[in-house]
């Protein structure tokens, strides 16, 4: 097959190539940057170099003629407080993705929702694939999410077979240094992860997790069966507080969200750290899931539990891993203090 995978140098997009290579596909990668050598072995990737906030319908269109699938992966998380970009990438760029694969006539569109899509929970008890995606007020991320849903409904009948991931949140050792960007101030040194004293968090926490591998195996068996519908995808039981502080080596002292969230927004508001308040609000707000359905249709079994996938991304922010990507770049306090004062805080940074 010819399939075309946006947002192909980042966490996810990077374990999607490296899956897929290991079957006779023929695999175009789009990304804004694209990467001076191969992101996976066997079988290389053909690149094109789009932003997806300003490429224009032919651009798209081009790139997608003759492809039997388009992987739509291409989501932004930074600049964190620059929402205008924030949204023409995710929403706008999902717009022009799925009006370009209509056009083109692609067979099969598959798109990385995510479980922020999903609306507020009632309880603790997991959710199917039937739950309503109308996602979490207060968390921007969560919006934009469902906005791409929306516009997947409306892209039911213009495409012959429409595909939608939930994952979790979804890690992997090469996505550290990525992660320390996202959520750790540019001035604090990988190495500080193994000195934290105390994990001041909410004992109710429960994430659902997923490895970047596992989604990318679920990609695959996807694009083989042209399984249309919904399909979340996590591994059970969920990541929770005392599971994190365990891994940490710190000692978990319960600290209400209600009691966390005003510091986190006067340190996001300050720019003293580049994660909104969203985020934590979707932690307790969402759902926990059900992927049956990825079990039963796909045949998809998770391969590392919810501990190990924090496990090896705690080791791959602690050294600062990174990946052959732009996104997945090392990260060093030098690095971080020289693109501050070339291009400014990351918070507002201009993208070349």
């Amino acid at each position: 097959m010819r399939i075309v995978v946006t947002g192909a140098t980042g966490n996810i997009g990077t374990a999607v190539l490296r899956r897929l290579a290991r079957e006779d596909h023929e695999l175009v990668g789009v990304a804004r940057r694209v990467p001076a050598g191969p992101v996976a072995e066997g079988q290389p990737a053909t690149w094109r170099s789009l932003d997806l906030t300003r490429a224009t319908a032919e651009e798209l269109v081009r790139v997608l003629a003759g492809a039997d699938a388009v992987v739509h992966l291409a989501w932004g998380f930074q600049p964190s407080h620059d929402l205008r970009y924030l949204r023409e990438l995710g929403v706008g760029g999902t717009r022009r993705v799925v009006a370009a694969a209509a056009a083109a006539r692609v067979p099969h569109l598959v798109h990385m929702s995510s479980i922020g899509a999903y609306s507020p929970r009632r309880d603790d008890t997991p959710v199917d694939e039937t739950w309503p995606t109308d996602g979490v007020p207060t968390s921007r991320y969560s919006r934009h999410k469902a906005a791409a849903e929306r516009i997947l409904d409306g892209a039911e009948g213009a495409l012959p077979t429409v595909t939608r991931l939930r994952p979790g949140i979804v890690g992997q050792r090469a996505a550290g240094s990525a992660l320390l960007r996202y959520g750790v101030p540019g001035l604090v040194p990988a190495r500080a992860l193994a000195w934290l004293p105390v994990l001041p968090l909410d004992r109710r926490l429960a994430i659902p997790v997923v490895h970047a591998d596992d989604v990318a195996d679920a990609v695959a068996r996807v694009l083989d069966r042209r399984a249309a519908g919904a399909f979340n995808l996590a591994v059970d039981p969920p990541l929770t507080a005392p599971d994190i502080a365990r891994v940490l080596g710190a000692p978990l002292v319960h600290v209400p969200s209600a009691v966390l969230r005003p510091a986190m927004s006067a340190a996001w508001h300050l720019r003293l750290q580049q994660v909104d308040t969203g985020w934590l609000d979707m932690a307790f707000a969402l759902p926990l899931i059900d992927s049956t359905r990825a079990r039963t249709e796909l045949g998809w079994s998770p391969t590392k539990d919810a501990v190990a996938v924090f496990r090896e991304v705690v080791d791959g922010m602690r050294t600062a891993a990174s990946g052959p990507t732009a996104v997945l770049r090392p990260r060093t306090v030098a690095g971080a203090t020289r693109d501050a004062l070339l291009h400014g805080h990351v918070g507002r940074r201009s993208r070349p």
